[in-house]
């Protein structure tokens, strides 16, 4: 673990030290202007960092202003990174000429300012919510039919704050549902600004019963502290635990962040009925088919939240996003409501799940 750490740090290094060198030799005129380009953009890249760095020790609106303004370096480096590499490659097989890339002002540009206008459009897009409908009829024994809205990774605090959680809310409550199940990841790295801005008063706005599961960030901002948070707000926290709500089953597997985590049949087994699985991250999917799952929500993934790393989540995860199937047992994998790090989507979508319940024709 520690070595996959260090490689990875090594390697971003050397992706910083790649990029500025390059901006540095793109720069037109002397050294002054260079060294104002690469000085701008290592202070940006500092921004980021420190968000992460001081987030426990300086002020709310400190590291608010460091997340708005350093966020964005991310996904800028990313693309940059790209570019360099793909420049590069095009240099060393003679399809781009060499001073393309040395004191070029037409060609620095037009990369500065086609990556400008794509984190623009990428930041437009995130802000809108996307919203899914899925309608599943079942032969089991409903009290009623329900309609459920499940989200997942709302990552709230010093960058989805909460005004844009209120808005969240409201979308929900729109939706005039039955019940509200969360998929995990609803704190990102700490509860402190939701304590010091009183989050937990815009989730007891949602006029349904609320339930969630745990995220790994739930772990990554302190259990204890999520938990209290989440029982402020007045969600029912469901880890390694079954609740039953008008005739259907809610399973709620605690992260795998804890790898104790009590084994899916132990719950399963005993059950008769619908029964919804939510489970944070999309591991191991042929678990709730084995246990006899109806369905199944997740989330974690993001789907990558730019392109190209959707590319590396539809890799590693069986699925990582949208409606998938296995036996009789259905899943849906959510992108998240809200995102990590800078609010950008590009490639990807935010959105939340409106689920319909109901009984199939046959039960009619």
């Amino acid at each position: 673990m520690r070595a996959g750490i260090i490689v990875i740090l090594a390697g971003s290094l050397l992706g910083i030290l790649y990029v500025t060198w390059h901006l540095w030799r793109i720069t037109p005129g002397g050294w002054v202007a260079k060294l104002v380009v690469a000085v701008l953009f290592l202070l940006w890249m500092a921004a980021a960092f420190a968000s992460m760095l001081l987030r426990d020790k300086a002020s709310t609106s400190t590291i608010t202003a460091l997340y708005e303004l350093g966020h964005p370096w991310m996904i800028a480096f990313l693309y940059l990174l790209i570019v360099f590499i793909l420049a590069d490659i095009g240099v060393l097989v003679r399809l781009i000429p060499k001073d393309w890339l040395v004191s070029n002002a037409v060609s620095m540009v037009s990369i500065l300012g086609v990556i400008a206008v794509v984190l623009t459009a990428g930041g437009i897009h995130y802000r809108h919510k996307y919203r899914e409908e899925l309608t599943i009829r079942t032969e089991k024994q409903l009290d009623k039919p329900l309609t459920i809205v499940l989200a997942s990774d709302l990552h709230i605090g010093y960058s989805n704050r909460k005004a844009e959680l209120g808005r969240w809310i409201d979308l929900i409550n729109a939706e005039h549902p039955d019940l509200v199940l969360f998929g995990g990841d609803i704190v990102d790295f700490t509860t402190k600004p939701l304590v010091d801005g009183n989050y937990a008063d815009e989730f007891r706005r949602l006029e349904a019963p609320a339930y969630a599961v745990l995220g790994n960030h739930e772990y990554i901002a302190g259990v204890e502290d999520s938990e209290r948070f989440l029982s402020e707000a007045g969600i029912t926290l469901l880890k390694n635990s079954v609740a039953h709500f008008e005739g259907i089953n809610i399973i709620g597997r605690d992260d795998r962040s804890n790898p104790c985590r009590a084994a899916l049949w132990e719950f399963a087994d005993s059950l008769s009925g619908f029964t919804i699985l939510l489970d944070h991250q999309p591991s191991h999917l042929e678990d709730a088919e084995d246990a006899g799952v109806d369905f199944q929500f997740s989330g974690h993934t993001h789907r990558g939240q730019v392109w190209p790393l959707n590319w590396l989540t539809d890799a590693i995860f069986e699925k990582s996003w949208g409606l998938h199937q296995r036996g009789n047992t259905q899943y849906y994998v959510s992108s998240g409501l809200g995102i990590w790090g800078p609010k950008i989507r590009i490639g990807t979508r935010s959105e939340y799940l409106v689920l319909h319940i109901a009984l199939s024709d046959k039960k009619l």
